[in-house]
């Protein structure tokens, strides 16, 4: 997972293997790109209830 304050909305990306599996907008809850897993969502909660995110 990578996150840089590079542009609004606030955002990540998600890899696996080098390759794209999701684009996360943070504001607003939804995949910009791709399609994230269970799994992924969790992390992406757990990172934000942390303020990691």
């Amino acid at each position: 997972m990578f996150w840089a304050g590079d542009h609004p909305p606030r955002h990540v990306h998600v890899y696996r293997s080098g390759k794209l599996v999701v684009k996360w907008d943070l504001e607003n809850s939804r995949a910009m790109k791709g399609k994230p897993t269970g799994q992924i969502l969790k992390y992406i909660r757990e990172l934000q209830d942390r303020g990691s995110l």
